[in-house]
C-alpha cells in the first residue's frame, strides 16, 4: 500500500514486527534474564556479582517507566500524576535504601515486561487500520475535458465525474450519473447481497462495482470519504481506550499521594525528636511494606491464567485491559451478517404456479443461472444442482437473466424486471420475511417466485438466550434493511434493532450505549471496524471476520460459533472475581504500615510477609486457568487464515 491511498498526509504503518524483533520488549526481557542471572549467582554464592546483575537489570526494568513517572508527577496534572508506575518507583528506591537490590530488580522487571505487552496490543490494533486503507484504490479514472484520464485517488475532488470499470472499487463517495447495476456495499453495510444501483443514488467510497460502467459524480474529496472517516473514527477510538485507567492504576492514584505524605511525616518526626536516624529508617521501612509487590503481580498473574485458558476453548484476548473489561460488559451489540447469519444466502421459499411445481420452478431458474457468480444465482444453483442444460443465455446488467430451456423462453430476475402478477401476494409476505425475490417466468407468464435469505447461524439463539440468562441485554445493529433485519432478530431473540445504520451509525450507537452500561460489540466486517475500536470490549468473529475487523477488536473468536460468547462472558466475570480477591489482599498488606511505624516489624519481617503474600496472590491467580467446558460443533475454525480461503461472494449481475 502506498501512501496514495490516503493523501500523503496520511501515515501508513509498516508491519508489526514479531515479538523477538520488538525493540519496546528488549529492555524488559533483558531485565528478566540478569534478574535470574542474579538469583543464580546468589545462589551460588558470588554475591558481588550477583548485586551487579540486579543493578543492570533494575537499571534495564526501571529505565522503561521510571522516567516517565518521575516526568508524569512534575508535568502531568490532577489524578493522571499518579499511577502505578510511580509507587512501583518509590517501592524500589526504599527497598535500594535498604539494601535490597534483588527485590527491587523483580519489581522493574515484573512491571516492566506488564506494561510492554500492554503497548504491543495497541500496536497491533493500530496496525489494523491497514485492512482498512487497502479499500482506498491507489488510482481513479475521471473524465475531464472530453477526455478519460487515470490519477492518485487522493487527487480527486468534490464534483469530478468518474468512470468505474468492472470489478474495481469505488474511490471515493459519489452519486450515480450513468449505468444501471449491481455493487458489492459489503465493506460499507457488511451485507453480502450486492444492492441494485441506478442514476440518482448515492453510493460509498470501497463499494464494488460487480459488472459493466459506472459513471459518478464524486460528492467528497478523495482523501475526506467515508472510508478515510472510517479510519479516522477507529484512531480516535483506540486512543481513548488508551487513555482508560486500569484496575491498578485506579487504586494507585489514592495510595500514592497516603503513603508518600506519610513517610515523609515519619521522616520528620525523627528531626523532631532528634532521632532522624531511626525515624528515617523506618520511614524506609514503612515504604517497602507499602510497595505493591503483591500488587504488581495480583492483575497479571490471573489475566495470564486466564487469557491462556480461555485460547484453548476458541476466546483469544488481546490484553490485560480487555480481559478486564469482558468481565463487566452487561449490553451486547451484534452484528448481522456473518455474526448472527451465516454470510451464505439461500433458497428458503420457493412459491409456484400456472401448473408449475416448486421444483421446476428451481430447475429452470438454476439452468439460467448457472452461467452467473451473481450470490443470488449461487443461491438458486445449490437449491437445484441436476438442472437441465440453457442455452441462448444472456445476461441483462442490473436486471436478470434470459435464455431457452427445453424449448421454453425463460425469465429470471427482479420483481423490478419480472412481474410477479399472480403471485404478488406470496412475493410480499416473503419480502416481509426479509428475503431477496428471484421472479422466474417461462413464456411471458409468471411460474413462480424465489425467496433467498442469509440464515441465522443454527445456534444463534441459544447463544442470545444464555447472555439474557446472564443478565445481558442485546441488540442488532446493521446496515441492511429493517425487514430483513426484523425477521433475523426476531428468529434470534433480539427485541432491538437499529437497521440501515453506516460505520458511523454503529459507533454512535455504542458510544450512546456505554454512556448508560459496559457494552461489547460483536461482528466480522469492515465495516464493523469503527465500533468494535469504540466499544468497552470489540469481538470479532475471527474465522470469518475480516482482518481490519479481528485488528481492531479487543477479542477475537478462533471460531464462529456464538454459544462461546457466553462462556466468554463467565469466563472474564469469574477471572475478575478472583484478580479482585488478590487485590484486596494485596492492599490489605497496608495494615503492616501502623506495625513498622512503631518498630514492631523489622525489614526483614516486612519482606517476609511480603513474600508470603505473594505466593497466595500466585497460587490465587492460577485458580483463573480452571474454565467450564462447553461442547462446541464440528464447524469450529482454529485458524485465522481461514477467513481469506472462502470463495469471493461478488456478483455480475
Amino acid at each position: 500500500m502506498s501512501d496514495v491511498c490516503c493523501g500523503t498526509d496520511g501515515p501508513v504503518a509498516e508491519d508489526l514486527a514479531p515479538w523477538w524483533r520488538d525493540q519496546g520488549l528488549a529492555l524488559p526481557a533483558a531485565a528478566g534474564v540478569l534478574w535470574l542471572t542474579g538469583l543464580l549467582l546468589e545462589f551460588g554464592g558470588a554475591e558481588g556479582l550477583s548485586v551487579l546483575s540486579y543493578a543492570i537489570g533494575l537499571a534495564a526494568g526501571a529505565w522503561t517507566f521510571a522516567p516517565a513517572a518521575i516526568r508524569r508527577l512534575i508535568t502531568g496534572r490532577g489524578q493522571g500524576r499518579l499511577g502505578v508506575g510511580l509507587l512501583m518507583t518509590i517501592a524500589g528506591t526504599g527497598a535500594i535504601l535498604l539494601g535490597h537490590v534483588g527485590e527491587a530488580a523483580a519489581l522493574a522487571f515484573l512491571f516492566s515486561i506488564a506494561e510492554a505487552l500492554e503497548d504491543r496490543a495497541m500496536d497491533r490494533a493500530r496496525h489494523g487500520l491497514r485492512a482498512l486503507l487497502s479499500l482506498i484504490p491507489e488510482t481513479a479514472v475521471v473524465s475531464r475535458a472530453g477526455t478519460d484520464e487515470r490519477i492518485p485517488a487522493e487527487q480527486v475532488r468534490r464534483g469530478d465525474v468518474l468512470l468505474v470499470g468492472a470489478g474495481d472499487r469505488v474511490s471515493t463517495d459519489g452519486v450515480v450519473e450513468a449505468g444501471h447495476l449491481w455493487l458489492d456495499t459489503s465493506a460499507i453495510t457488511g451485507e453480502s447481497i450486492p444492492v441494485e444501483v441506478a442514476p440518482g443514488d448515492e453510493i460509498a467510497a470501497g463499494s464494488v462495482n460487480t459488472s459493466g460502467t459506472l459513471r459518478i459524480t464524486a460528492v467528497a474529496d478523495g482523501r475526506d470519504n467515508s472510508l478515510t472517516q472510517m479510519v479516522e473514527l477507529v484512531e480516535q477510538a483506540h486512543a481513548n481506550k488508551g487513555d482508560r485507567a486500569r484496575l491498578a492504576d485506579r487504586i494507585a492514584q489514592p495510595l500514592v499521594p497516603l503513603v508518600l505524605l506519610a513517610a515523609a511525616a515519619i521522616a520528620a518526626y525523627g528531626f523532631v525528636v532528634d532521632d532522624p536516624q531511626t525515624w528515617i529508617e523506618r520511614a524506609l521501612v514503612v515504604l517497602v511494606a507499602a510497595s505493591p509487590c503483591a500488587l504488581a503481580i495480583a492483575v497479571p498473574v490471573t489475566v495470564i491464567s486466564a487469557i491462556g485458558s480461555a485460547s484453548k476453548f476458541g476466546v483469544i484476548i488481546k490484553s490485560g485491559a480487555a480481559f478486564e473489561q469482558l468481565g463487566t460488559i452487561r449490553t451486547i451489540a451484534f452484528d448481522k451478517t456473518g455474526t448472527l447469519t451465516r454470510n451464505e444466502p439461500r433458497v428458503v421459499a420457493t412459491h409456484a404456479a400456472n401448473g408449475h411445481t416448486d421444483a421446476e420452478v428451481l430447475s429452470l431458474a438454476a439452468a439460467l443461472e448457472a452461467t452467473s457468480t451473481h450470490p443470488l444465482a449461487a443461491a438458486v444453483v445449490a437449491a437445484s444442482p441436476d438442472h437441465p442444460a440453457a442455452s441462448d443465455v444472456h445476461e441483462h446488467a442490473g436486471h436478470g437473466v434470459t435464455g431457452l430451456v427445453d424449448g421454453l423462453r425463460v425469465r429470471v430476475g427482479s420483481p423490478r424486471w419480472v412481474a410477479p402478477t399472480d403471485l404478488s401476494g406470496q412475493a410480499d409476505a416473503m419480502a416481509s420475511q426479509g428475503m431477496s425475490l428471484i421472479v422466474v417466468e417461462v413464456n411471458d407468464q409468471a411460474c413462480g417466485v424465489i425467496g433467498v435469505r442469509d440464515e441465522l447461524r443454527p445456534e444463534a439463539a441459544q447463544a442470545i438466550s444464555a447472555l439474557h440468562q446472564q443478565g445481558v441485554s442485546t441488540v442488532m445493529l446493521t446496515g441492511d434493511n429493517a425487514r430483513t433485519a426484523q425477521a433475523i432478530a426476531s428468529e434470534a431473540g433480539i427485541r432491538e434493532v437499529h437497521a440501515e445504520t453506516l460505520p458511523q451509525d454503529k459507533a454512535d450507537h455504542i458510544r450512546a450505549s456505554m454512556a448508560t452500561a459496559p457494552t461489547a460489540m460483536i461482528g466480522d466486517g469492515i465495516n464493523d471496524a469503527p465500533a468494535l475500536a469504540t466499544a468497552t470490549v470489540g469481538i470479532a468473529m475471527g474465522a470469518s471476520g475480516s482482518a481490519a475487523a479481528v485488528e481492531s477488536a479487543d477479542v477475537a473468536f478462533t471460531g464462529h460459533d456464538l454459544r462461546l460468547l457466553p462462556q466468554a462472558l463467565a469466563h472474564a466475570r469469574r477471572g475478575r472475581a478472583i484478580m479482585t480477591q488478590n487485590v484486596v489482599l494485596s492492599v490489605a498488606l497496608i495494615a503492616l504500615l501502623p506495625l513498622a511505624l512503631f518498630g514492631v516489624l523489622g525489614l526483614a519481617a516486612v519482606v517476609l510477609v511480603h513474600e508470603v503474600a505473594e505466593v497466595i496472590v500466585i497460587a490465587n491467580g492460577l485458580r483463573a486457568i480452571r474454565t467450564q467446558r462447553h461442547s462446541q460443533p464440528e464447524a469450529r475454525i482454529d485458524d485465522y487464515s481461514a477467513r481469506q480461503q472462502r470463495p469471493s461472494m461478488i456478483g455480475t449481475r
